[in-house]
């Protein structure tokens, strides 16, 4: 095993992190890296994920995973259970974007966006409590602010987020009941400036239009940066948060006030 650096806020946790090839998954790996973590990051995304994990040096690794598929969940939790003995942090954040009113989306697309964004964190949730539970840990759960604040255009983006809150406290009311030590909280980020939000305003007729109305819908009028919801995923990764569970935490500029 890969001597892992003996100081930071996180230092010596074992951390599994879903869609971590890019964006906010991406950001929050250098975040932990830096505090002291072994980070195994996941991604249906093979060659980004492979290209991260290295850029992020010798403590982190990755795995491929669709997080959709109840066995590779069974496959990587083993892995992880056989390599490293503990799971102390599970970090549920690949999602998908789905685009669509009521009238436009269609049900397979629908679908697709409960499937992955909710699907798979009860998948992982399922698959990595028996063995969190064994020593306790922190779970945490990528929601969004459109979870609460609903868009016109988002009909199966913003249900689908929407679930993972109340998912979230059951798991947490379970693990408080079970007194395994496992905490699980939900991050529920605003409008981040990621290159997924990026690509979306180039691939507009009016790219710098599009980002300014990104950035005036939150009432302090511009967008979050990546780091922003990485500096929370390290909290909640970490000891000082020993006391949080079944929360929501909102990091979106005052968009869900």
């Amino acid at each position: 095993m890969t001597k892992m650096q003996d100081t930071g806020r996180v230092a010596g946790k074992i951390i599994l992190l879903t869609g971590g090839a890019m964006g906010l998954g991406e950001a929050a790996a250098k975040r932990l890296i830096s505090e002291g973590a072994r980070l195994i990051i996941t991604d249906h995304n093979a060659e980004a994920g492979q290209k991260t994990a290295l850029a992020l040096g010798d403590n982190a690794e990755f795995l491929e995973q669709d997080v959709s598929d109840p066995d590779r969940w069974i496959e990587i939790i083993a892995e992880v259970e056989e390599k490293y003995g503990r799971l102390d942090v599970l970090i549920n954040n690949a999602a998908v974007t789905v685009y669509g009113s009521i009238a436009d989306v269609s049900y397979e697309d629908f679908k697709r966006c409960f499937t992955v964004d909710v699907d798979s964190i009860f998948l992982g949730c399922k698959a990595a409590l028996p063995l969190m539970g064994k020593t306790g840990g922190s779970i945490i759960n990528f929601s969004s602010a459109a979870a609460m604040n609903a868009t016109a255009d988002l009909a199966a983006y913003c249900s689908a987020k929407a679930a993972i809150p109340m998912l979230t406290k059951s798991i947490a009311l379970y693990c408080a009941r079970e007194k395994n030590g496992v905490r699980v909280n939900a991050v529920l980020p605003g409008t981040i400036l990621t290159p997924n939000v990026q690509s979306v305003a180039n691939a507009s007729p009016d790219p710098d239009a599009l980002l300014e109305q990104f950035a005036m819908a939150q009432p302090v009028g511009h967008m979050g940066e990546p780091d922003d919801i990485a500096h929370l995923v390290v909290y909640l990764a970490s000891d000082e948060s020993k006391f949080a569970t079944g929360a929501g935490f909102a990091v979106d500029g005052g968009l869900s006030i």
